[in-house]
């Protein structure tokens, strides 16, 4: 039986042991995950979700402070389509965060940064752009695009030096989003250098509908696979969502997947941004208590732990201070949401919001406890202490786990 380790992810000049970590917002995925990822020969994501706040913390800068008192007139006010982004405090912030990664980087793996189009922030083109932009002047060894088509997405990055030196990939979730990305991009003369197929069991928010039980993983990277062997494509697949241990991961990399891509079991990891208490809520969590919703103002379903502060709170939009998922109009379903319940009780000093929620306030708080499908069976991935709760493991541990186990099984801690 063979295990992961006896196959090999070949990116350019690179070969790499095939086991990519997934990019998890906000700061979810840390730097210092990603370098653990890529010291052991593999694939880390950064993510670049709400960079000027990670940076913040991250850093002690000042960009959500700076950019709060700057737009604090217009805090009671329904209409935000005055709430704009610095671009060159938007590409310095990016810069600063990657360029802490590639700096520290070592071993011979890869640091990628998963970049999100549904960040739209009130200037789509332009702030994507800038973005794309920062990413590859500091040097980041590829860039994931995610959460949307990304139909324009390499239009964006084609005058930049490093457009085909870096890494580029595309997260999709069917046959048809890929065609239509490669038909988009086609006048680039640039393909992907991969392609992630996420299926239906991954984290945070899919590329389906509320329909999402219907479809298939194994399916979906089938269909694909032999769609570019008719096409003549040489370009490597990486399935995601619910590959939860090294003998799934086989099962894909046998039937021509190039690598998987994982991320849920390094939500428990020391090297993880949750903190302690949220990786415990996570390894406490049983099937049942793990939901696909309709809260995020995407407009994209996102799987979470049901019991997260994040549902249900009618907490003020924080736009001035954040605004990521403004739209072109300064618009967001956030705050048409909670506008709708303030007038429905008035002289209410906290209300409810039930349909929606403030993603950028309760993602940067940790409160939106997004996770995979199979967030319920990290319990039996780790050693209970005297106290009950449950061991935090090393990123090492489980990307050595995911490399060298059989027979489905897990390994515990020591």
């Amino acid at each position: 039986m063979k295990c992961v380790d006896d196959f090999r992810l070949r990116l350019g000049k690179h070969e790499l042991v095939p086991i990519m970590v997934g990019g998890m917002g906000v700061d979810i995925s840390t730097v210092a995950l990603s370098l653990e990822a890529a010291r052991l020969g593999g694939v880390g994501h950064i993510s670049d979700a709400m960079v000027p706040t990670v940076t913040d913390r991250r850093f002690n800068t000042k960009y959500v402070k700076d950019k709060l008192k700057q737009y604090k007139f217009n805090v009671e006010n329904a209409d935000k389509s005055v709430v704009k982004f610095d671009l060159g405090l938007l590409a310095e912030a990016t810069k600063m965060h990657v360029g802490s990664a590639m700096e520290a980087k070592r071993g011979d793996g890869l640091i990628f940064i998963n970049c999100m189009e549904k960040l739209t922030m009130n200037a789509p083109k332009d702030t994507l752009r800038v973005r794309l932009h920062a990413a590859l002047d500091a040097g980041i060894d590829g860039i994931t695009l995610a959460a949307g088509l990304h139909l324009g997405s390499f239009a964006l990055m084609e005058d930049h030096p490093r457009f085909r030196d870096a890494k580029l990939g595309i997260i999709v979730s069917s046959l048809r989003a890929l065609q239509l990305f490669l038909k988009k991009s086609s006048r680039t003369n640039r393909l992907p250098d991969y392609v992630v197929v996420e299926g239906p069991l991954a984290g945070g928010h899919l590329g389906f509908g509320m329909d999402w039980r219907e479809y298939d993983l194994a399916t979906i990277v089938a269909e694909i696979r032999d769609w570019m062997i008719a096409e003549k494509l040489d370009i490597p697949l990486i399935p995601a969502g619910g590959i939860f241990t090294g003998t799934d991961a086989v099962g894909f990399l046998e039937n021509g997947a190039s690598a998987v891509q994982v991320a849920t079991r390094f939500t428990v990891t020391s090297e993880c941004g949750l903190p302690e208490k949220v990786q415990q809520e996570y390894f406490k969590a049983s099937e049942d208590d793990i939901e696909v919703n309709q809260l995020s103002p995407t407009g994209y379903p996102m799987r979470m732990i049901k019991s997260c502060p994040a549902i249900g709170d009618g907490i003020r939009p924080n736009c001035e201070a954040y605004g990521y998922l403004l739209d072109a109009n300064g618009s967001c379903a956030y705050i048409q949401a909670y506008n709708r319940e303030v007038a429905a009780h008035p002289g209410e000093r906290r209300i409810k919001v039930w349909d929606k929620t403030c993603l950028c306030t309760h993602m940067r708080n940790f409160d939106c406890w997004t996770c995979g499908h199979y967030t319920y069976r990290l319990k039996d991935t780790t050693r209970r202490n005297e106290d009950g709760s449950y061991r935090i493991l090393s990123a090492e541990h489980v990307f050595h786990d995911y490399q060298f186990s059989k027979d489905g099984k897990v390994a515990l801690p020591e």
